[in-house]
């Protein structure tokens, strides 16, 4: 009987370490992790159960032992609270998003969903055109492009020699050298124009020449000479000194915040510097859509883009997000992948930076087989999750910086449109101070015809054209006749 007890209890012990031998090496793998949704709710036994596939990428799907979390899996349980089904996650095996490989078949979770070892893939998976003809993609749960990721220190350069001019645009500038044009001929036309201005007898102190002179005194702030005199005048002065001063304003605003922020600028702004440029390596994702997009592309300055990477694919291609931003880092590497991930990686490191130019809008979907009844069903759930605002919520939630607010404050040049109105205002003020110069004249001209008992009309035109008439130079006559 002690014998027997004895066997049995070496057994339990056997048994024992054999299961925690399997559930050890099921953690160390990246096994499956089962989440259901019944055991969130309290119910559901009876719900469907769907295998999901993902990968692990931060922030999406990240492994805290052995659960995961993250984006993807927040998303996935408010996808089956909404559609009440159960699921089961498990890692990629091979680790890879997917891609058509060599011999014809998928790799990654394309894979997978093709051959429909998995119900669902839920990661940042982009959506494309190739991949749209194997399986079926939801409503995009995020919006994305494609991006540089660059290390500061080593695409900061020192700013021109013209970097006063930065706090405008070149629109903006333009605008503000044609609105000076404009307002010094104005000025010119009414002193001209306008009998308390100039009577004929004596040339105007508003000449062409002299109204430049007035408009870049009043942009400087140096005052009125020569004075106006009559309204109409006085009316364009007042308009154009207004104008000055919110122009002034908006400037020395926008010149404080570019010597706060430093006289660095990034060298790399577009992927034509990234291409003409020979300190940096850059490359992107191996069997990504990004790859993919660039060896698919007409654009000349993308094929170079591909071509370089091609050209040094063992060297320039990463495996995964980490292993880019980590060489970003450490080395003399631009990465090229999408904005969404990439805002990320700057986020949590304040040294790096992602390029303005954004190339290829897209979208990370959630993947199905062809023909799944789940397709369209995640797909209104995903529009009124959005709707609703829980996926901002979610990346608000998981794409929090650890960088100071400074790093993230976004300026750049002002655009005619944000002063729009007081270009608008200029104008309406040169309308009227051109409007009132001739009411001005009719007056005058009324007066003289009614002492010459001659036509308004007349007078008046003559007037106008005496006024812009050319002034004949008088040659001196002699002082005396000639001797005889």
């Amino acid at each position: 009987m002690d014998r027997s007890l004895w066997v049995a209890f070496c057994l339990g012990i056997v048994l024992f370490l054999l299961d925690e031998t399997k559930h050890a090496d099921a953690a160390e793998n990246g096994d499956s992790t089962s989440k259901d949704a019944d055991s969130v709710r309290g119910g559901g036994k009876d719900w469907p159960m769907l295998y999901v596939t993902t990968i692990l990428e931060d922030p999406y799907v990240m492994a805290r032992g052995t659960e995961l979390e993250g984006y993807c899996i927040d998303l996935l349980e408010k996808l089956s609270e909404m559609l009440h089904f159960r699921y089961k996650v498990g890692v990629v095996k091979d680790g890879k998003y997917g891609s058509l490989s060599t011999n014809g078949n998928w790799t990654g979770m394309i894979g997978e969903i093709v051959r429909k070892e998995a119900d669902l893939a839920v990661a940042p998976l982009t959506i494309t055109a190739i991949r749209e003809g194997v399986v079926d993609f939801t409503q995009p749960f995020l919006h994305t492009g494609i991006g540089i990721l660059l290390e500061k220190d080593t695409t900061l350069e020192d700013a021109s020699l013209f970097h006063f001019l930065a706090p405008f645009s070149k629109e903006m500038w333009a605008g503000i050298l044609a609105a000076y044009v404009i307002s010094s001929l104005c000025l010119f036309l009414a002193a001209r124009v306008s009998p308390c201005e100039w009577d004929g007898n004596e040339e105007t102190p508003f000449t062409f020449l002299n109204s430049l002179w007035f408009g870049a005194g009043s942009l400087a702030l140096q005052g009125a000479v020569p004075p106006p005199k009559s309204l109409s005048v006085r009316i364009i002065s007042a308009i154009w000194w207004l104008f000055s001063i919110v122009l002034l304003t908006a400037y020395i605003a926008g010149f404080s915040f570019v010597l706060e922020s430093g006289s660095e600028q990034l060298s790399i702004q577009t992927f034509e510097d990234l291409v003409k440029q020979r300190h940096l390596e850059f490359g992107t994702m191996a069997s990504s859509s990004t790859l993919r997009y660039f060896k698919d592309s007409k654009n000349p300055i993308q094929q170079m883009v591909y071509e370089s990477m091609n050209k040094k694919k063992d060297t320039v291609l990463a495996q995964n997000y980490q292993e880019a931003i980590q060489r970003v880092l450490d080395s003399n590497y631009a990465f090229i992948g999408e904005t969404v991930s990439q805002d990320l990686a700057v986020a949590r490191h304040c040294n790096l930076i992602r390029s303005p130019e954004v190339l290829g809008a897209r979208g990370f979907g959630l993947a199905t087989p062809q023909g799944s009844p789940w397709t369209n069903k995640l797909s209104v759930a995903i529009l009124q999750l959005g709707e609703a605002g829980d996926l901002d919520h979610l990346r608000g939630k998981w794409w929090e910086s650890s960088c100071s607010h400074e790093d993230h404050d976004k300026w750049s040049p002002l655009k005619p449109h944000a002063l729009g109105g007081i270009f608008l205002v200029l104008a309406l003020g040169l309308a009227l101070g051109m409007v009132v110069a001739v009411i001005e004249l009719s007056k005058k001209s009324r007066r003289t015809a009614d002492q010459e008992k001659k036509s308004c009309c007349s007078v008046f035109t003559e007037e106008l054209s005496q006024r812009f008439r050319p002034r004949e130079i008088q040659k001196p006559e002699t002082a005396g006749k000639s001797k005889p």
